[in-house]
């Protein structure tokens, strides 16, 4: 399918052939018909992208600390190539378009195939042929509302969200200022409801095309707004004063507040410099007021993704239903969109619609408005069968590498930010693996990262991986909550299987992975597993591991963590997405400890803080203790609480007379009687490198892995045992029997 992306990295826009999107349990796949460019965000977006990286961190200063911090902790090359591999991501353009349902996911019970829908939202509501919309991103289309009109959904909303924020009474006076689309938008849906509208806007053409929407007065200059404002309310100044516009300057806000009343509120909806001139605003006590794109639901994971809708008797106007609300207006001819299409063009010219629009060699772009092929029938049989014919693999027509008879077939499922951060330029340096598909969930990301990183195919349905028998090995970096679900299939599907951690978010999940391992071992089909537990390949662990080869006695490890703090609301934290940081963090020390003890842990007793769980969260500031099989003990002191300019890891082994510390894994030092012997490297090696090749190398056969599925077990098991003593305040035992 056609869809519009722009490197983040670079600036380029591209018309790209992605694969088509998977419609998850959550979500409708949806058929586009119209989409609408909004032609101020797009272009802020666009003119982003293009600067360079000095006027990328200009623009962003908050960024820019973030990178000085972590490139303290972790050096700069390895922060800065992560930053690259941050910025190399592709960026779907549009957020506001309408079409028909295709397919409905089975949580989905409000639409159906055959349905005539709006859909908004930055990220989903894209200039795609295809797009995957949330439930509460969607609304049906009244009969007599066309998908033209409809693709307008989510400039309506913003506009309606802005004057909602105005908390306007009956009979007052706003002065809207700036009248592009939100503007026009604005003017029509403040008459519609019975306001005296006075616009502004420096082009001639636009204040006369909002006369005609029904403006009550309309200047073209701020000294002229001013004077009109006094005529119209007797001196008093207007009640609420919307801003539309989008400039870098302060002008707007100042003339704002100089035309509001005493007591009056100005609304920010578009772009302005927040500095106004503070004793105006003390004479006339104005009220500020940023509006936050559609209301209530923008961006919250759980009413967006999930669907979880807000009570009407506490929230009143949430995304949905001002978006309903728009096309009861847009339906009434109350608001008159039609007016403001000032071209139409085909998905196909895209590339060529932005240039021009972009280099301003036309200055008439006011709604542009882009059109999609429509399905075959609007049927809902019709559109299943239709749905079902679909292919989600994107072939490349470049050449890629050519692999060898010994060389593994790699399919890789998932291509998030720590996927093209960190793994994935990784991998690309590997011997011996065959890049065959990638398969994440987003069709631009797929598209991108599949061609930039040579793999043969890219897909949006990770079952392109599991099920194609030309792919024998399969790296797993997606979401936790899939980890489980996905290395089951694998290995049932006779394919080697290496997993970013966790293995598992839950104890059930392990034994259920414990038993297909046990079923394909007795009929001698199991392919290798391995779990992303870096730690263990790395140089430093090699090396404390030498230091070690002639203990006797029982070691004592001490492990210091310094991960930085997370909020409780992050993804993380979440039982059904991220299992806990104890689950997919502390399993890194516990495996690290296993790997220099060389034997399992048998008993794991832990204790957190107690405090507000807000800021500081509780499970993220804690202390464990472990016995291992041999005698060894482990203590793992994991706090969140400190600064992150500080170092994150820090370990020290204490045996048979010597004490070794590692830190940051840059630096190895073991003491024993006055003397020292020191292990250093230039940069921090935590093992990446090296496990990707061992699991690489141990698919092809001519090494083996070097982790057990004991260890595997053991450390997933003994994660879960720490959350369980958190629970019930007593030393758990680790058994990873049946």
């Amino acid at each position: 399918m056609k869809q519009i992306i722009q490197n983040y990295r670079t600036g380029d826009l591209e018309l790209a052939d992605v694969p088509i999107p998977v419609c998850s349990s959550n979500q409708v796949l949806v058929k586009n018909v119209s989409s609408l460019i909004s032609l101020g965000t797009e272009r802020s977006i666009i003119d982003l992208g293009k600067k360079s990286l000095l006027g990328k961190a200009k623009a962003r200063p908050d960024l820019v600390r973030r990178f000085i911090d972590k490139a303290k902790k972790e050096g700069f090359l390895k922060t800065f190539n992560e930053a690259l591999g941050r910025l190399d991501n592709p960026t779907p353009l549009g957020y506001s378009s309408a079409g028909i349902v295709i397919e409905v996911g089975k949580n989905i019970h409000g639409f159906s195939p055959g349905d005539r829908v709006a859909c908004i939202g930055a990220g989903y509501a894209s200039h795609a042929d295809y797009v995957t919309m949330p439930e509460n991103l969607c609304c049906r289309l009244p009969d007599n509302v066309s998908f033209e009109e409809a693709s307008f959904g989510m400039l309506g909303i913003i506009s309606l969200h802005g004057i909602r924020c105005a908390k306007l009474t009956f009979g007052e006076t706003v002065a809207v200022v700036g009248l592009g689309l939100l503007g026009l938008l604005t003017v029509q849906i403040l008459k519609a409801y019975g306001c005296n509208v006075v616009g502004m806007d420096i082009d001639m053409r636009k204040a006369e095309m909002a006369m005609q929407l029904g403006a009550d007065q309309v200047y073209t200059s701020d000294d002229d707004l001013k004077n009109g404002i006094d005529r119209t309310s007797k001196g008093f100044g207007a009640d609420v004063v919307i801003i539309t516009a989008s400039s870098k300057s302060d002008g707007p806000i100042n003339t704002a507040v100089e035309i509001s009343r005493f007591g009056g509120r100005v609304v920010i909806v578009g772009v302005a410099d927040i500095h106004p001139q503070r004793n105006e605003l003390w004479q006339k006590e104005v009220e500020f007021i940023v509006s936050k794109a559609g209301g209530p639901g923008i961006f919250d994971p759980f009413y967006e993704n999930m669907g979880i809708d807000y009570p009407i008797g506490l929230v009143r106007w949430t995304e949905n239903r001002n978006l309903e609300e728009f096309l009861r207006l847009v339906l009434s001819k109350r608001v008159n969109v039609s007016e403001l299409i000032s071209h139409r063009f085909k998905i196909e010219n895209a590339e060529a619609v932005y240039e021009d629009m972009l280099s301003n060699k036309r200055q008439q772009y006011i709604g542009v408005v882009l059109e999609y092929p429509a399905p075959p029938d609007d049927s809902a049989e019709v559109l299943t069968s239709f749905t079902r014919s679909f292919s989600r693999v994107r072939t490349f027509d470049s050449s890629v590498r050519n692999g060898s008879e010994d060389t593994v077939s790699l399919g890789v499922i998932g291509a998030g930010l720590f996927g093209k951060a960190v793994f994935l330029p990784v991998l690309s340096q590997m011997k011996g693996a065959r890049f065959h598909t990638l398969s994440t969930s987003s069709s631009p990301n797929a598209y991108h990262t599949g061609k930039k990183y040579g793999f043969e195919n890219c897909s949006t349905d990770y079952l392109d991986v599991v099920n194609n028998s030309g792919i024998d090995s399969a790296i797993i970096l997606a979401p936790h909550r899939l980890h489980s679900k996905m290395v089951i299939e694998c290995l049932k599907a006779g394919k080697h299987v290496f997993v970013e951690k966790p293995l598992c978010v839950d104890e059930m999940e392990l034994r259920e992975i414990i038993t297909v391992c046990t079923e394909l071992e007795k009929n001698n089909a199991l392919p290798n597993l391995m779990v992303g537990y870096n730690r263990r390949f790395s140089p430093h662990a090699f090396k404390i591991k030498e230091m070690l080869r002639q203990r006797q006695d029982p070691l004592v490890v001490h492990c210091r963590i310094n991960p930085g703090f997370v909020g409780p609301d992050h993804w993380v934290h979440s039982e059904a997405e991220g299992g806990s940081r104890v689950i997919g963090e502390i399993c890194h020390f516990v495996d690290l400890m296993i790997f220099l003890t060389g034997c399992c842990p048998v008993q794991v007793y832990a204790d957190r803080v107690s405090g507000n769980n807000r800021t500081v969260v509780n499970s993220d500031n804690l202390s464990i203790v472990i016995k291992f099989a041999d005698g060894s003990i482990g203590n793992i002191v994991y706090s969140a609480s400190g600064t992150k300019s500080f170092s994150r890891e820090y370990y020290e082994i204490f045996s048979d007379g010597r004490v070794i510390t590692l830190n940051d894994f840059t630096a190895t030092v073991m003491h024993r009687e006055g003397n020292k012997q020191t292990f250093k490297t230039k940069t921090q090696e935590i093992g990446y490198r090296e496990e990707l090749q061992n699991f690489i190398d141990s698919a092809r056969g001519i090494v083996a892995p070097q982790m057990s599925l004991e260890e595997i077990f053991s450390s997933t098991l003994t994660v879960f045992k720490i959350n369980e003593s958190l629970g019930s305040g007593k030393a758990e035992r680790v058994c990873c029997s049946q």
